[in-house]
């Protein structure tokens, strides 16, 4: 039997804002435990929330930026349940009516554009985080702790519908939304510390079956990585569970990246199990249409925009637009270098943004934004391979040169090691007859019709010329002595 494979992501996007969704109560990362946590957020008796009107306003611009419903009146309502480290034994979030409805996210699969429609996305409150590894008590015992910092941080949760088919799909979905949002910077985007926290519900069917099949939902995959590797084992654990004569039992389940294998971690609850309703100390959040016209002025172009901008202005393909557009500060970096090239050199920038720029700073550790070579400096060494001063082969010498001193440009590089491409006919002429008159045996071969020889004769020449003649003048020569 063939199956199909059913997926739909809830993404917890952590929103960028110095204080939490419900209290004054900081949202600093790596602090020691419980000293980010007041009377609200430990839901002491006669303490009573106040919403954030800054996680309202990136609840707006992510509704913007995908052209979904912004509700001019939703509510918040508890949802019950009850866990060490959720004092109120609720979570305050939204149910019935969500600040955010609708919108679609637009990627690439691969080389194919697609759109995968939204459900909703709507504010709630974090819980807490329950300590138990290494840790012990005042008696010195292993035992169990609470750490109510995160509890209350702002949170987006955004819902995807049930579109994606296999989990390059969802991985695809997964970095397009995680760009979007840092892009609109409304999230930092720190998958390792929480910030983008994604759920993947997943079930499979026959093919043909308009019947959904009973779902999972691994929770809190913290990488790309890992959610794809999650949702291939599960798929294949649900489907070998019903050819085997089982059935799939509605769960929430763990990705344990260490087996490479997803683990059951309790039975799934049912909306009803929650026992929703309004939170009588939060009056209905009223969106004006004043205020989302403040947002809108204040939104960045969009990555979408951007893309189409790159591809007609300055010629670059669908995907290496897309990739470029993945990361603000990259996108950025990119056009100022292009800007100051000759019109139609775009691929040329972007081959070496995503090729040597992005290589240097991955291998020592940096970022974008940090980058010690400046779009100036950049932009000055391609100019020097566009003015055929050097090849594109010496100027991967100047560039590692460049990263190394950090304060000598393309120009002083060039000069001080002699590094000028050789240009002169005569020279180059007299370089090729003596290959050709030295490896009478290869000219034989290329003659007799091997292309591979004529390669081979043009590596000889480089060889003497020792890198520095032009490669275009060098293949013309050759071609006409050899042919002619």
């Amino acid at each position: 039997m063939k199956w199909e494979v059913v997926i739909g992501l809830e993404t917890h996007v952590q929103l960028r804002t110095n204080s939490k969704i419900f209290s004054s109560s900081a949202t600093r990362y790596g602090a020691a435990p419980n000293t980010q946590a007041n009377e609200v957020d430990m839901a002491l008796p006669g303490s009573l929330p106040v919403l954030n009107r800054q996680a309202v306003a990136h609840a707006i611009r992510f509704g913007l930026a995908i052209g979904a419903h912004i509700a001019p009146r939703s509510v918040f309502a508890r949802k019950n349940y009850f866990y060490p480290d959720l004092p109120k034994n609720y979570q305050i979030s939204q149910y019935e009516i969500p600040v955010v409805s609708g919108g679609a996210i637009n990627c690439f699969v691969g080389d194919e554009p697609r759109t995968f429609a939204l459900t909703r996305a709507h504010l709630e409150e974090d819980a807490g985080k329950s300590l138990h590894e290494n840790f012990v008590g005042p008696d010195g015992k292993p035992c169990s702790g609470i750490d109510l910092n995160r509890a209350g941080t702002p949170l987006l949760e955004i819902v995807s519908e049930p579109d994606m088919r296999s989990a390059a799909e969802a991985v695809a979905y997964a970095k397009a939304l995680h760009a979007l949002v840092t892009w609109l910077g409304i999230c930092d985007g720190n998958m390792q510390e929480g910030s983008f926290r994604i759920d993947a519900n997943v079930s499979v069917r026959p093919f043909g079956q308009k019947e959904f099949g009973t779902r999972t939902e691994t929770k809190n995959v913290n990488s790309f990585r890992f959610l794809e590797r999650a949702i291939q084992f599960e798929v294949q654990r649900q489907i070998e569970l019903i050819e085997d004569g089982g059935t799939v039992v509605q769960e929430t389940r763990l990705y344990d990246a260490d087996r490479d294998e997803t683990r059951s971690m309790r039975s799934k609850e049912d909306a009803h199990d929650y026992r929703y309703f309004p939170d009588p100390d939060l009056p209905p959040l009223v969106i004006t249409e004043q205020w989302i016209h403040e947002v809108r002025a204040g939104m960045p172009e969009l990555p979408e925009q951007m893309r189409e901008r790159f591809m007609n202005d300055m010629g670059l393909a669908p995907a290496d637009a897309a990739q470029i557009c993945q990361d603000p500060a990259v996108a950025s970096y990119f056009e100022a270098t292009a800007r100051l090239l000759p019109p139609g050199q775009g691929k040329l920038a972007a081959n070496w943004l995503m090729g040597e720029v992005s290589a240097a700073l991955n291998r020592d550790d940096i970022a974008f934004d940090a980058c010690p070579i400046t779009p100036e400096q950049l932009a000055k060494l391609l100019s020097r391979i566009i003015d055929g001063t050097i090849s594109n082969k010496i100027a991967r010498e100047v560039f590692a040169q460049m990263w190394r001193s950090q304060d000598e440009d393309a120009d002083q590089i060039i000069e001080s090691k002699g590094l000028k491409q050789i240009s002169d006919t005569g020279a180059i002429a007299a370089m090729v007859d003596e290959v050709i008159a030295s490896q009478a045996g290869i000219v034989e071969e290329y003659r007799a019709g091997k292309q591979k020889a004529f390669n081979s004769l043009v590596g000889q020449v480089m060889k003497l010329a020792k890198g520095k003649a032009n490669p275009a003048q060098v293949n013309e020569l050759l071609k006409q002595k050899l042919d002619g």
